[in-house]
Parts: structure tokens; sequence; C-alpha cells
């Protein structure tokens, strides 16, 4: 590892900065993990795109699908590609708290840069605050690599601020991936100061998020590959413009891309999301490939939809 238990926070602070994107993984025709496509998924994303670090083997990339074998193998391939030129930070998330210590080993001994841990399903329980503490508590004591939370509704709540900001304290909780309301986020950032890095997913909120609460890091889902190409780096052009204090010219880049969005959300069926991703990755010339169970496939009908507003999303390839 590049850093000590007690340097996690300081190191997340200097190395967590910019774009992070979470990635989906490409399965092959037989459902087997197409481990060319994402190497080569990945290079683009590095090199094409400049996205600074890379959120492996979470939801976007179909975890839950995955056996524990598949689910290290995805986190070496990830670390052997980014090396020293983007930064990693593997989802070791499970419900079982000795898988979700044994990912982690697994994360610190083939390189990763950082682990993330969404907060566990609690049945029966109304008063979760000494829960999860307790729970962050126990994986900070067996591991050494930093831990970033993660609370979203999937898990049947969300973990209030005071109880993050609690948790926060524990010497390797260096961030949190908070996908919340607005308020909850902005209430936590405020409470924790400097002390971790808070960030959200939406794409829609990162330059007012950098302007309104100093945050340097987008922490992350797919946005940065699925709007952005070789020859067409707006998220990234207004990110470095609204790191400069540029805010004026970075909500005019920021807003040319609704079209983008626009095109993206009236085409992504309710239940597809993680298929319709991948289809728009094959329109963009990346790896997209078929989709796990319980997720569905795009139909025909479908995919002509979305390639049609593709066509007509103004992103230049």
């Amino acid at each position: 590892m590049k850093y000590t238990k007690n340097e996690a926070k300081a190191y997340a602070r200097e190395t967590m900065r910019g774009i992070w994107a979470a990635a989906l993984n490409p399965f092959a025709d037989n459902l087997s993990m197409d481990e060319a496509g994402l190497r080569r998924n990945i290079r683009h994303w590095i090199d094409d795109l400049d996205i600074r670090g890379l959120f492996i083997a979470g939801k976007q990339g179909e975890f839950w699908s995955m056996s524990l074998e598949e689910r290290k193998r995805n986190m070496t391939i990830a670390a052997e590609e980014c090396g020293d030129k983007a930064g990693t930070i593997m989802s070791i998330s499970d419900q079982n708290v000795n898988t979700v210590l044994e990912l982690g080993r697994h994360a610190q001994e083939c390189g990763a840069d950082f682990v993330v841990v969404h907060a566990p399903m609690l049945s029966f329980c109304n008063d979760r605050d000494e829960v999860l503490y307790n729970y962050y508590k126990y994986l900070c004591d067996r591991l050494d690599i930093g831990i970033a939370m993660w609370s979203h509704p999937d898990s049947g709540y969300l973990m209030a601020p005071e109880t993050c900001a609690r948790i926060a304290e524990l010497p390797n909780i260096m961030a949190i991936k908070y996908s919340v309301p607005r308020k909850l986020y902005a209430r936590l950032t405020r409470m924790v100061g400097d002390k971790i890095l808070v960030s959200t997913s939406s794409e829609d909120e990162w330059l007012d998020n950098i302007e309104e609460l100093g945050w340097q890091l987008y922490l992350c889902s797919s946005p940065p590959y699925l709007m952005q190409t070789k020859n067409d780096r707006r998220m990234h052009e207004y990110t470095e413009l609204a790191f400069n204090g540029k805010f004026d010219q970075a909500r005019r880049v920021r807003d040319s891309l609704q079209s983008v969005r626009d095109a993206i959300r009236k085409t992504k069926p309710g239940g597809k999301p993680t298929a319709h991703g991948k289809y728009w990755q094959e329109l963009l010339g990346q790896v997209g490939g078929r989709v796990r169970h319980p997720m569905l496939e795009l139909t025909e009908a479908e995919k002509a939809a979305t390639s049609a507003a593709f066509e007509d999303s103004g992103l230049q390839l």
C-alpha cells in the first residue's frame, strides 16, 4: 500500500480529485467476463477521456451477479490497467462481513488505492446509529486500506448525516459516496469539513457542488464515459474551468450537454438501466456487452429509439 492506515484521510485528500467514474462490466455472449473488453474500456477512459479514477465492481458493475473469484479478478484487472495513471476504489460491499473482509484484503494485495462499503440492509432495525458505527469500526479495525462509506436507497434507508460524521472519526474512513437528497449531503459536508471527502453520483449537481460546497471529487457513476468522447470532453472541460474559479464559463459548457442528458434519460427504460448504459457504450465505440440476471436486455425497438436519440444528442465522436 502507498500509505499507512492513519495516513488514509490525507492521502485521499491529496489524490482523489476530479472525475472518478463507476465502471460497467462487459459480459460476453455466453455471459462470461469479457476481460479484454474491460481492459480496452479502461484504457480509453484513462488515456482518451482523462478520467482520474475508477469505481470498480459496484452496482454499475453488477457485483451481485459475480462470484467471489470474479470480483477479485475484476479488481486485479483494474489495478493493473490503471497502474500509476489513475486511482482505483474497489467496491467490497456484501451482506456477509467475512466476504467484505476477504475482498478488502484482496484489494490491499492487488494494489487498489481505496475500497468502498455500502451500508448493509438492516432487517427489523429502526435505531441504526450504533449498529452502523460498529459495523464500519469492525471493518476499520481489520483493514488498513482507506474505506469510503456508501449510503443509497437500495439499503432500505439512508444513513443520517450525524451517523456519517461519527463514523468519519475512524482513522481510515476517508470518503463517502452519499446518494441522498442534496440538503443531506450539504449538511454532512458542513459537519465534517476537511475530515473526509463527500461526494454523490449526480452529474447535474457536480458543478454547483464545486462552487457552493467546495467539493473536489465526483464519485461517481457512468456519465464521465457516456457523455464524453475522445473529441468531446465537455464534462472534463467544465470541471477544470470550475476548479479554476471560472464558473460562468463552466456553466455554459455544462449547459451545452443538456441535449446529451435528455437523450439518455428519455430512452432509458425504467427496468433496464444497465443494458441501456452498455448499449450507449457500444454506440460510442466502447465495449458494452450483455447484462446478467436479474437485469434485462433491451429490445430491438428500444435499441432503435436509443440509437436515434444518440445521433441527435450533439456528441462529437
